[in-house]
């Protein structure tokens, strides 16, 4: 799917005009940090910008490609997996990216698994910083 590719490149080359084109205005994107995903375009550009810098070395390694059934609505939508490796404050994280796609291939839904837990909690930490520091969410302390 060209979608998927054109996400692909941008993350790798870290540049968030491609992401800003592909992303629906209602995008949700899950977290493996957070229960509720978070929301809208806005948010999710601000996250992705916290996770580029966040993730040291992020390398796509595979591609799968299929339908699924999204969170939001329930409904069957193209999908793709892109697993992916990156370090994260010297810690490898794997994982996986879900994108889930509209009727004209823009990404509705985004979801991230890592592994393992260590990192996951690595990856919390980092990102929570980096969305106080740009103002995204309120300092909870």
């Amino acid at each position: 799917m060209e979608s998927a590719e054109r996400f692909r490149t941008a993350v790798e080359k870290r540049d968030l005009s491609v992401l800003d084109e592909l992303f629906t205005d209602d995008i949700r994107m899950y977290s493996p940090v957070k229960f509720k995903p978070f929301e809208g375009k806005p948010l999710v550009l601000g996250l992705f910008g916290v996770l580029l810098r966040t993730f040291e070395d992020i390398r796509y390694v595979g591609h799968f490609e299929g339908s699924a059934e999204t969170s939001g609505d329930g409904a069957e939508a193209p999908s793709v997996i892109l697993p992916f490796r990156a370090t994260v404050r010297g810690k490898q994280v794997h994982g996986i990216d879900l994108l889930q796609f509209d009727e004209e291939g823009r990404v509705k839904e985004f979801t991230v698994m890592v592994r393992p837990q260590s990192a996951v909690h690595v990856l919390g930490e980092a990102v929570l910083a980096g969305l106080i520091a740009d103002g995204l969410v309120p300092d909870p302390t």
